[in-house]
């Protein structure tokens, strides 16, 4: 029997990966097992040299490992292109989505914002910034601990307004995702996969992550709320 190949990724790809391993394990009798944890974490993990075989993290956070050594230079895939949607818990109002000067008033209302340890995170800080109001809603943001959803949080009722991926919002009980940011501030992240220099199957991994980023598994990103890269 084929041994697994074994993986990490950060939690924002959970869901899409299981589907695309699945899919691989089906087509080519290779196990894969990936662990899913705060992309944080996972990159930790990597650079301490822990045996995996490979690696699913935001692109930047890849080309840093390898910069590094701790992935196999030159082989970065890219996967899959993840947007942030804006969740409310279940019965609450839905804001006004609609414009950029909607988004800034939702949040300027909101009594509370959550958003995530990862890279949408730093990027809806970023449009704070630039929107002239960091200050003022610092008192009443909350990042989520590495690894919890966002839309946890919301659910809970300890944030009224999550910002987060959508495929981490989409399959959450207790909300309702109002939708996706506007054009003007749509923020984006691509995911990639990578060679973990530890890894002693770099041939299998190569084939793993041609399959995934190939146009085969259109269908399975779509269906977790993320589009081909």
């Amino acid at each position: 029997m084929n041994a697994a190949i074994r993986g990490i990724s950060s939690m924002a790809t959970r869901q899409v990966l299981a589907e695309l391993a699945r899919a691989w394990t089906g087509r080519s009798g290779v196990p894969v097992e990936i662990e899913s944890v705060g992309g944080v974490d996972a990159a930790r993990r990597v650079a301490a040299g822990e045996p995996f075989d490979v690696v699913f993290l935001a692109a930047d956070a890849i080309d840093k490992l390898a910069a590094n050594g701790h992935a196999v230079a030159g082989s970065r895939v890219d996967l899959v292109r993840s947007g942030v949607a804006v969740a409310v818990k279940r019965g609450a109002p839905r804001p006004d989505l609609s414009s950029e000067p909607a988004v800034r008033q939702a949040v300027l209302a909101a009594p509370t914002i959550g958003y995530s340890t990862g890279p949408s995170g730093t990027a809806l800080l970023k449009l704070f910034e630039r929107w002239g109001i960091a200050q003022q809603v610092q008192p009443r943001t909350v990042q989520a601990p590495a690894g919890v959803p966002v839309g946890s949080l919301v659910a809970r009722g300890e944030v009224a307004l999550g910002f987060q991926q959508l495929s981490e919002l989409m399959h959450l009980d207790g909300i309702e995702v109002v939708g996706p940011l506007p054009a003007p501030i749509h923020i984006t992240t691509v995911f990639s996969g990578a060679v973990c220099a530890a890894s002693g199957r770099p041939g299998a991994v190569r084939e793993l992550l041609a399959f995934m980023a190939s146009a085969d598994t259109a269908g399975i990103k779509r269906a977790c709320g993320m589009d081909a890269a």
